[in-house]
């Protein structure tokens, strides 16, 4: 048996889970919130207790001391050396990675170099990196990149229809993002069906603030929305997805700003929040409706319609889709939602929702009939887990 800790960073958070392998259990997770403020939050749960704390955490070194104090002092491990090796979560690993990779000097300096394309993302992930090797000089790790799942695509949805010289001398191309959680729940969908991947296709649905869709094709990602950044592709809570591009040069006219400035804009002002003049969260949102909000309406309108072009773009360069999945905070907690998109593919697909076993928030299920042609599922995501999994295929 192996004990493998799973570890997501964001710039101002640490996501954990460790796991006992290979048999998955999971013996403690957490969170800590507002690293870098005096007043941040570590959450643990131990069994069906969780401890949570207010105190102050300076940075992502002091947040990994403190996680690894607590496993000893709560009797999750005696000594920090049974921890075998840590995952961590890369958002952008370029075109250099098609699988999840054990980490040594190359691998950290590739992952620099992405950190142009992902700037929120990788350099924060790699202070989690580097805080845990200082504080565990005997840990193996492991990075599991979101981009590695859609490096099976075809030239022909990865390339962009530009000067090839900006593939070739920039990197300019379609990474796609959220791989992770996509190939879980089509791993699990294929199972859940009985089919052996390489004879079906599967459409998955990660719905979130961060929101995506990819097309699984016998087995292997044929394509994806999110782009050459996670800006692209569908409406999300607060990115823009697919616009024409002509509008960021207008708008900066219009507004005498810079393109940084826009590009600001329509990462963290757009989507749901900057239709609906109201909010992100897919809650406010329908509270909003309720309450007879238009704006909310239209930018709900919106978005389902942007993933019903997908979806449907989707279905016809693969041919035939077996079955649709909605995973993410969206995807796994809004039933309206799902029936909504199930019915407006149900003249396409064949995707026929069943109201009833519809009428549920984050438990894996089958959710359209018996007899649809294509089947709608609804699997909670679990990134920690593949995380997990392929950290402990690298190390054993």
């Amino acid at each position: 048996m192996s004990k493998i800790i799973a570890v997501n960073c964001g710039s101002s958070s640490l996501k954990f889970q460790l796991y006992e392998m290979p048999s998955e259990k999971i013996l403690t997770n957490g969170i800590m919130e507002r690293i870098g403020f005096d007043d941040a939050i570590f959450k643990i749960n131990l069994g069906e207790e969780q401890i949570k704390k207010t105190l102050p955490i300076a940075n992502h070194d002091v947040a990994v001391k403190l996680l690894l104090d607590s496993l000893k002092e709560y009797g999750i491990v005696e000594s920090i050396d049974e921890i075998d090796a840590a995952g961590h979560r890369i958002v952008q690993g370029g075109s250099a990675f098609k699988d999840s990779a054990l980490v040594d000097d190359e691998v950290v300096k590739k992952v620099e170099e992405y950190g142009e394309l992902a700037p929120l993302h990788n350099p924060v992930a790699l202070k989690g990196y580097q805080a845990f090797k200082t504080a565990c000089p005997n840990m193996k790790h492991v990075f599991v990149f979101d981009t590695a799942f859609h490096q099976t695509m075809p030239a022909t949805s990865y390339m962009y229809p530009v000067p090839y010289e900006w593939y070739e001398d920039y990197a300019v191309r379609k990474y796609g993002a959220h791989g992770t959680s996509h190939k879980y729940v089509s791993q699990r969908c294929y199972e859940m069906m009985g089919m052996n991947p390489e004879d079906g296709n599967v459409i998955t649905l990660h719905l979130g603030s961060g929101a995506s869709i990819a097309a699984i094709k016998n087995g292997k990602c044929f394509n994806t929305s999110m782009g050459f950044t996670p800006l692209a592709g569908i409406m999300m809570g607060t990115r823009s997805g697919d616009i024409d591009p002509a509008i960021m040069p207008y708008m900066m006219r219009k507004l005498n700003c810079s393109a940084e400035e826009i590009e600001n804009i329509l990462n963290k002002k757009s989507g749901l929040l900057g239709v609906s003049c109201y909010s992100s969260d897919g809650r406010d949102i329908n509270d909003a409706i309720a309450a007879g909000n238009e704006k909310a309406k239209l930018a709900l309108d919106l978005f389902i319609e942007r993933i019903v072009e997908v979806v449907g773009s989707y279905y016809v360069q693969m041919g035939s889709v077996d079955a649709i999945v909605f995973t993410a905070g969206i995807g796994e907690n809004d039933p309206e939602l799902r029936e909504t998109i199930m019915n407006r593919l149900q003249s396409t697909l064949g995707t026929v929702c069943d109201v009833e076993r519809n009428k549920v928030r984050g438990d894996e299920r089958l959710i359209s009939t018996a007899d649809s042609k294509c089947k709608a599922y609804l699997i909670p995501t679990n990134e920690e887990v593949m995380i997990a999994r392929d950290a402990y295929r690298l190390v054993k």
